[in-house]
């Protein structure tokens, strides 16, 4: 498992670890005691590590190459899965996911952003960063779920939506902001989880749901540090401060009333344990919708209008 700049000293251990267990193999030296507590110790030392995380530490996880993306959250959590394709305008986004899937009996619509798992993948799916017809698309599931009358989960994973001359010219902002109205008064449950990356306008215009969540080291925010950092910095050499100004985290987003709740993940990131992840999603998604299900449509559409303008409301 590839790991981060911050966690060189499980490496250094790692490492030890290794050389131990190559001198036990060579069955010259009876090492176990020694191998136990260098196991030990890694696992401490990790939790120490994870218990600790800066801003910018755990948007460094939020990136990690081997993070679960969504298509693997739903081929992992669903029974049966069917990717629909195209937003019947222009053309397939392959940044943007969705299609029907089938929880413990449960039929639901699953969208999201997907990245790739290596360099290939990555161009084939821009990066995660969808273009207009990603989010049309997006819309036109959503609107399928609301005809079948099945609940919508959304898995949030983007650097931003696509700045290209070309997404501008199709209306990139008028599609986020159409998906955005439509999404408040779509009449199903919806629920929305970060499992990654949520910047911008990319990450809000599937982001409108009855229940927001945010996985333990993921973030959540206007635009990302190293943005901000160029901004008002000039470089990008003050990224580490605005992590912190930005009050990204799943922590502060919670703290401030603007997401409704934080999954935690394994320690070490959901990379380390995907399988305990995706059960941890899974449970949340299923108890989310049997919560959901006990309110109203009408009233679940009106508290969710009222929870998202209630947001940045404030009294001297």
């Amino acid at each position: 498992m590839q790991l981060l700049e911050f966690e060189q000293p499980i490496q250094d251990l790692e490492e030890q670890l290794a050389k131990a267990e190559e001198i036990k193999k060579a069955g010259s030296v009876d090492i176990d005691q020694t191998i136990d507590e260098l196991k030990e110790k890694i696992v401490n030392t990790r939790k120490d590590i994870y218990k600790n995380l800066t801003p910018w530490q755990r948007v460094q996880v939020s990136r990690h190459p081997e993070r679960p993306y969504t298509l693997g959250y739903v081929r992992n959590i669903c029974d049966e899965f069917i990717e629909l394709h195209g937003d019947r305008n222009i053309k397939d986004d392959t940044a943007m996911v969705g299609g029907w899937g089938k929880v413990d009996g449960e039929s639901i619509m699953f969208i999201g952003q997907q990245k790739g798992e290596n360099t290939k993948l990555r161009q084939y799916r821009n990066f995660g960063m969808a273009n207009p017809e990603g989010y049309r698309k997006a819309l036109r599931l959503m609107r399928l779920a609301e005809k079948f009358n099945k609940p919508i989960v959304t898995l949030i994973d983007t650097p931003g939506a696509y700045p290209g001359s070309e997404a501008e010219e199709r209306g990139q902002a008028e599609a986020i902001a159409r998906n955005i109205y439509e999404m408040f008064r779509i009449k199903v449950p919806i629920i929305c989880i970060v499992i990654g990356e949520g910047a911008s306008g990319g990450a809000i215009g599937i982001g409108v749901g009855d229940k927001v969540y945010m996985l333990e080291n993921t973030w959540y925010s206007v635009i990302a540090p190293e943005s901000c950092s160029s901004i008002l910095w000039r470089s990008w050499d003050f990224k580490r401060e605005a992590a912190a100004a930005l009050k990204l985290t799943a922590t502060d987003m919670y703290s401030n009333k603007l997401i409704d709740g934080i999954i935690p993940e394994p320690v070490g990131g959901a990379h380390s344990d995907p399988a305990q992840m995706y059960a941890t999603v899974k449970k949340t998604i299923l108890d989310t919708i049997a919560e959901l299900r006990k309110t109203p449509i009408d009233q679940l559409v009106k508290n969710r209008i009222d929870k998202f303008c209630a947001m940045g409301v404030f009294n001297e």
